[in-house]
């Protein structure tokens, strides 16, 4: 999942090389991080945070399937 979330930022982001996902174990849950440029936060978070949920509506529909918990922080 880690590749899908890193695909998704980069191909928002005017600079790819910056993004960073890191996976976390917090119990039953994978806490993943997604890092980018300061520049693009915004872009990654979108208006009203609607691309942040895309992106977290996405993850949680692959975690499903595997029966995994899952949440994105974007930092």
């Amino acid at each position: 999942m880690e590749n899908i979330i890193e695909l998704i930022a980069k191909s928002l982001v005017d600079d790819p090389d910056s993004v960073i996902v890191r996976a976390k174990a917090d119990g039953e849950t994978i806490v993943y991080e997604l890092s980018v440029a300061s520049d693009d936060t915004g872009k990654v978070i979108g208006k009203q945070g609607q691309i942040a949920k895309a992106i977290r509506t996405v993850v949680k529909a692959m975690a499903a399937r595997e029966n995994k918990k899952v949440i994105v922080k974007i930092i």
